[in-house]
């Protein structure tokens, strides 16, 4: 082993991307229904490498978790402030009594057993699966004033806590989430989820993620001019009230130039593109439908942009649509309206604001010529915006560095809370003005997956012969203490959830338990038995707000275990 040691000592950033590359590799291999996952993987994969010897500069460490933190918050920040309010009280009370749970739980196992602060705060990583805690907890352990040694010896323990805890704590989520809950309930997944959908306005269901309506809203015909004929295109787009247009016209199997004064003939091919609905009505008068017509094929276009327009603002889209000249709304139709991150209904009485981000679909000129109009073009380029991401990432290791005593107690954000915070902050300022601040999803993706991967990987290569021996004198205690952090919170908050706050539908409930514990592999078995989208609402409410006080868990254990 000492050829591979002298290689991990002139390049240990080797060590680094061989933990992950096999711990990813390792995450992906199922027992059963459960797989560890590449973040726990790279860990095992980690503290097994440790043991040729090896160290990774703490500063990279630093920095890989500042970028993970405020990517998190970033991304979590509309949700988590639009969160905020009546509607969404349940799932805000939800959250919060997880955190409070998951807290008292730990604090009394580390009283009772005797933990140091490092092990309190793993067994809240591993057990409630909130990897992040490691970091936060690390931070406020550096925080206390303590000897190097000592200081390393907790933080190496933190990682102890996690790494035995983890894999009961990701299993325990799933099995209390998507079996216990369901019989506690009275009704299975499935049905409870038939149920929500039944109750949803219209009867109808949401996509959830790779899902698409069989009977799409726009659609595109072909028809063969019968009962129209003598008529000019804009009185035959005027049957419709302009819910659909005519976007192209073939006579004799030559194209003509397009203009809403254009009469049509008996025998034309028209393209009609519009709302599904006033189509079909309106086809029988049109004519009969056609296919595969050479020379009609035609593209469309989905262009989105920030609502600016001057003398507009608080208007309904009905207003708008009556104040503007048909010309400018032809051929265009509203297919989308966000606002602060979160999707609006697309209805006439639907109030359009300032910052409202709207997606406009139709022709390439259409929607060029709606975007202007509108105001700003939303950037698609898929460029980060790393002006604002760096000050966002400074303001919050600046944030980070603030210390507040309480009853002699340090307690502090640490770098972690503290990019944490800029990014809620960040990323709730970008929701709120789109024209600046992109950073997308794929680009924060990969700061959440690998800044948190090489983050854990490196506390495993630089803790792990301690973490080793500490195992071999306490492992199955500390792995039944996790057991116990992760089963009692969880069983609280479902009763909590139950009687409390009177969730009565399992399927509903179960999306929100598992995003109060931001377990991903239970949300994932949730969606599978639920086979719809039910869950995703609350899960992704509670889900938000999690990552945040589960995340403060860190310090506030360090501070008072």
């Amino acid at each position: 082993m000492e050829w591979l040691h002298g290689i991990f000592q002139k390049s240990p950033e080797a060590a680094l991307f061989l933990s992950l590359a096999v711990g990813y590799a390792f995450g992906k291999i199922k027992f059963g229904k459960f797989q560890f996952g590449g973040v726990a993987g790279s860990l095992i994969v980690a503290v097994i490498v440790s043991q040729v010897g090896v160290q990774v500069d703490n500063g990279v460490k630093s920095v890989m978790f500042a970028l993970f933190i405020y990517a998190v918050g970033y991304d979590s920040g509309p949700q988590f402030f639009n969160s905020l309010n009546r509607q969404s009280l349940r799932e805000i009370a939800m959250a919060v009594f997880m955190a409070i749970a998951g807290l008292v739980t730990v604090l009394v196992v580390a009283k009772l057993f005797h933990l140091d602060k490092g092990l309190a705060a793993g067994l809240a990583a591993g057990g409630m699966t909130q990897s992040a805690i490691i970091g936060t907890a690390g931070d406020a352990i550096a925080q206390l004033g303590l000897s190097a040694e000592e200081t390393k010896r907790l933080q190496a323990n933190v990682a102890v806590g996690y790494a035995v805890t983890y894999v009961f704590g990701s299993f325990g989520a799933i099995l209390i989430c998507a079996n216990l809950l369901p019989k506690f309930m009275g009704k299975d997944l499935r049905t409870a989820a038939l149920e929500a959908e039944a109750g949803l306005k219209g009867g109808g269901t949401r996509a959830g993620p790779g899902q698409a309506a069989a009977a799409p809203a726009l659609v595109g015909r072909l028809f063969r001019v019968e009962g129209v004929d003598g008529r000019n295109v804009s009185e035959v787009e005027g049957l419709a009230h302009d819910d659909f247009t005519i976007e192209r016209v073939s006579r004799a199997g030559k194209p003509l130039d397009l203009a809403p004064d254009l009469r049509l003939a008996k025998g034309d091919i028209v393209l009609v593109v519009g709302r599904r609905a006033p189509v079909v009505e309106t086809a029988a008068r049109i004519g009969t439908e056609v296919h595969d017509v050479e020379g009609m094929a035609l593209l469309m276009q989905t262009r989105q942009a920030v609502f600016t327009r001057k003398g507009f603002n608080n208007k309904t889209i009905d207003e708008v649509r009556a104040a503007v000249d048909r010309s400018m709304r032809h051929g265009l139709y509203i297919t989308a309206i966000t606002r602060g991150g979160q999707p609006l209904s697309v209805l006439p009485n639907t109030v359009l604001q300032h910052g409202d981000v709207v997606s406009f679909y139709g022709t390439a000129a259409d929607t060029a010529r709606a975007v202007e109009a509108t105001g700003y073009p939303l950037a698609t380029d898929g460029k980060t915006d790393f002006v604002y991401m760096g000050a966002g990432v400074f303001l919050g290791l600046m944030i980070g560095l603030l210390v507040a005593h309480v009853g002699g107690i340090p307690l502090t954000l640490g770098s972690g809370g503290g990019a944490l915070l800029a990014g809620l902050l960040f990323g709730w300022a970008r929701s709120k003005r789109p024209m600046f601040g992109a950073m997308p999803s794929e680009a924060g993706q990969l700061l959440r997956d690998f800044g948190l991967a090489a983050f854990v990987a490196i506390v495993g290569l630089n803790s792990g012969l301690q973490a080793v021996q500490t195992i071999k004198e306490s492992g199955i205690t500390i792995f039944l203490l996790g057991v116990v952090v992760t089963v009692v919170p969880l069983i609280l908050t479902m009763l909590f959830g139950r009687w409390v706050l009177r969730y009565d539908n399992a399927a509903v409930l179960a999306g929100a338990l598992s995003g109060s514990r931001s377990a991903n592999p239970a949300f994932g078995e949730i969606l599978d038995k639920a086979a719809s989208p039910v869950p995703t609402v609350p899960f992704a409410l509670t889900y938000a707000l999690a990552n945040v006080l589960l995340t403060l868990l860190g310090p506030l254990i360090v501070g008072l275990a």
